[in-house]
């Protein structure tokens, strides 16, 4: 598999601007699966009117990111504001290369001290979907932060997780340490991706990257807005499993 994660400019744009940004950064790739931020629709705006700006899983910007899977024959995994009924969630949506929604992802650890914890609701669990024969889970920001939460998405039988996230300048130890250690703690592949530069008071990190199954980082950034590439092998994923059996251990513990 052939992956690619983008780190956006944080700087409150209009949706559109943000589609056409992620459009041109994938001219020229050929690839089968793309990563994005956080609310990559809105940004990670704490200023922003998400009652208003929230959608539904078939929403206009769904439905533009849709055509754009299917016009580069890849997958497309992204952060926005989720409007369901009443409930407003902090989810992520991974559209197939056919236009269609494999599955949506809803943040159930709200960023503490973040204005998430008022806006958002809770979502119940680690997301599992299947693209191109690999097995999937979505995870957003905080979430990976905590062991309990790759170890779920490995026993539950994945091979990659990938992690929109919105990390703040102050918090480089998640991408530099925890990240790779996550990956290697499973022995999965684990794609992070941040935003690039700030939004009003907010600082962004950057830092995204991509780490394999025995922790090592394959492919990052620093700051800037732009994309990284990887190609991902499910036999390195078995391997490091085998060797490493914590995925069986751990039940004795």
């Amino acid at each position: 598999m052939k992956l690619v994660v983008f780190q956006g400019d944080a700087a409150p744009v209009p949706p559109e601007k943000r589609l056409v940004a992620l459009e041109q950064a994938l001219i020229g790739h050929t690839l089968d699966l793309v990563l994005c931020p956080e609310l990559f629709l809105t940004g990670y705006d704490a200023q922003a009117d998400f009652a208003h700006r929230a959608e539904a899983t078939d929403g206009p910007f769904a439905r533009a990111i849709a055509d754009l899977a299917r016009r580069t024959c890849c997958a497309i995994c992204y952060g926005y504001p989720e409007r369901a009924g009443d409930r407003l969630y902090n989810s992520a949506a991974l559209i197939g290369p056919s236009g269609d929604l494999i599955a949506n992802h809803r943040k159930r650890l709200p960023s503490p001290g973040s204005f998430e914890v008022e806006t958002f609701a809770r979502g119940p669990a680690v997301t599992f979907a299947d693209v191109n024969g690999w097995k999937i889970a979505i995870l957003i920001c905080y979430e990976v932060e905590f062991p309990e939460s790759l170890r779920q998405a490995a026993l539950g039988g994945a091979q990659l997780v990938l992690v929109p996230t919105a990390l703040g300048a102050d918090w480089g130890v998640v991408a530099e340490h925890v990240v790779p250690t996550r990956a290697f703690e499973n022995g999965v592949w684990l794609a992070y991706a941040d935003h690039a530069g700030s939004c009003g008071d907010l600082g962004f990190y950057g830092g995204s990257r991509i780490a394999d199954p025995w922790g090592n980082v394959v492919a990052q950034t620093d700051r800037a807005d732009t994309l990284i590439t990887a190609h991902l092998s499910r036999d390195s994923v078995a391997s490091a499993q085998s060797r490493l059996p914590y995925l069986r251990d751990c039940s004795s513990l």
